[in-house]
C-alpha cells in the first residue's frame, strides 16, 4: 500500500488557485505600457504581447503543480510485514592473542596448526549461527582492545576475528584487563543480559586488574562469564637422537579460569583439540540460547522522486515553450 509520511503538504494543492482569485489584478496601465527602443519587428513584438497561452501549457503548469505537492508528502509504499528475530543477549567473545598461542598443538585436516588458527576454524561457524544476537569481539594479550563493538552485523565480526593475528596485542596475557574492558562497555547497557566467552591458553602476566578481582566486580554487575582453556596436554617434540613428549599447557592456570567462571555463574571448559572445542561450542548454544522474540516490520521504500522527476520535466517542457520562440524572433 502506499502512504504519505507528510501529508499535511497536500493542502497546498489550491495554492495557485487562491492566489489567482484573492491577489489583487496587476494595473492596466501597466499592462498596456510597452517601451520598445527601435520599431524594428515593433509588430512581432505587439502580436506576441497580445497573444495568450494555450490550453495545454496551462494544464500542463498546473499538472507539474501536483507532482510536486505529491513529492513534498512524501508517498511511500510499505511492503508485506515481516517478523523479525530480536535477541535479549549480548554475547562478548574475549580472544588471546599472546605469543603462546602460535604453538601448534592441534590438528586441522591432517595437518598440525597453532591455536588461534584452531579457534577460528571452530569460531566462526559459531558466530553465523548466532542469528539474532548482538556479538563483539575484544582482543587481548599485554592489553585488551575492543576489536568489534556489540553489532548484529556478524559478518564484520567473522572477518575481524579471521584477521587477528598472534603477537597483535603483545606477547603476554592480561586476563584481568580483558574482563574489565568487557565491564566497562556493559556498563553502557544492561549487564545482566549480557554473556563473556574468553578463551586463553595460559596466565595472567600483565595489565593492572587482577582476573579474579575481575571476576568479582563481574558478578556485581550480573556478567555471566564462561571460561576456555586451549591446548593439548601432550605433544611430541622432536630432538636430535629421539622425540620426547612435553605437556604444552603447563603455563595454563586453570584454577583462576575455574574460579572466574565459577564466581560469575559461568562455567569452565577445556579444550584439549579441535574436537573439544567444537563440542564446547555446541553445548554454549545450548546454555545460552538465541532468544527469539518476534517483531514485526514493514520495509519502507520512497516514491518521492517520481513525481519530482516528472514535475521537472514537465517545467522543462514549459520554460522551452517560453523561451523558443524569443530566440526564433532574435535570429529573424
Amino acid at each position: 500500500m502506499i502512504q504519505f509520511a507528510w501529508p499535511w503538504a497536500l493542502l497546498l494543492l489550491p495554492l495557485p488557485y487562491l492566489i489567482y482569485r484573492l491577489a489583487p489584478p496587476a494595473l492596466a496601465a501597466e499592462e498596456a505600457a510597452l517601451w520598445v527602443p527601435q520599431l524594428e519587428h515593433f509588430g512581432l513584438a505587439r502580436h506576441q504581447q497580445g497573444s495568450r497561452r494555450p490550453r495545454w501549457a496551462v494544464f500542463l503548469a498546473l499538472f507539474c503543480w501536483l507532482l510536486l505537492v505529491l513529492a513534498c508528502a512524501r508517498p511511500q509504499w510499505l511492503g508485506e510485514p515481516l517478523e523479525m528475530p530480536i535477541s535479549g543477549r549480548d554475547l562478548l567473545m574475549a580472544v588471546d592473542l599472546s605469543g603462546s598461542m602460535q604453538i601448534e598443538d592441534f590438528d586441522l585436516g591432517g595437518r598440525q596448526v597453532d591455536r588461534l588458527t584452531a579457534l577460528k576454524s571452530v569460531a566462526e561457524p559459531f558466530i553465523e549461527q548466532r542469528v539474532g544476537d548482538r556479538l563483539g569481539l575484544i582482543l587481548f594479550g599485554e592489553q585488551a582492545y575492543v576489536q568489534v563493538p556489540l553489532s548484529f552485523d556478524r559478518a564484520t565480526v567473522r572477518q575481524l576475528l579471521d584477521e587477528a593475528a598472534i603477537g597483535l596485542a603483545g606477547d603476554r596475557t592480561a586476563i584481568g584487563d580483558a574482563i574489565g574492558l568487557a565491564l566497562k562497555r556493559a556498563e553502557e547497557g544492561e549487564a545482566r543480559r549480557q554473556v563473556l566467552i574468553l578463551l586463553t591458553d595460559g596466565a595472567n602476566t600483565a595489565g593492572v586488574l587482577p582476573p579474579l578481582k575481575a571476576a568479582e566486580l563481574a558478578a556485581r554487575k550480573g556478567l555471566k562469564i564462561y571460561t576456555i582453556g586451549i591446548g593439548a596436554e601432550e605433544m611430541e617434540v622432536p630432538s636430535f637422537f629421539f622425540s620426547r613428549t612435553v605437556n604444552p599447557s603447563r603455563d595454563l592456570d586453570e584454577k583462576s579460569l575455574k574460579a572466574i567462571a565459577e564466581t560469575t555463574g559461568g562455567r569452565y571448559f577445556r579444550a584439549r583439540d579441535r574436537a573439544e572445542l567444537e563440542e564446547i561450542y555446541g553445548l554454549l548454544d545450548q546454555l545460552e540460547p538465541v532468544e527469539r522474540q518476534q517483531d514485526v516490520y514493514r520495509p519502507v521504500t520512497a516514491l518521492f522522486f517520481w513525481p519530482l522527476g516528472a514535475a521537472l520535466i514537465g517545467v522543462v517542457v514549459l520554460v522551452l515553450r517560453e523561451l523558443l520562440p524569443r530566440l526564433f524572433a532574435r535570429t529573424l
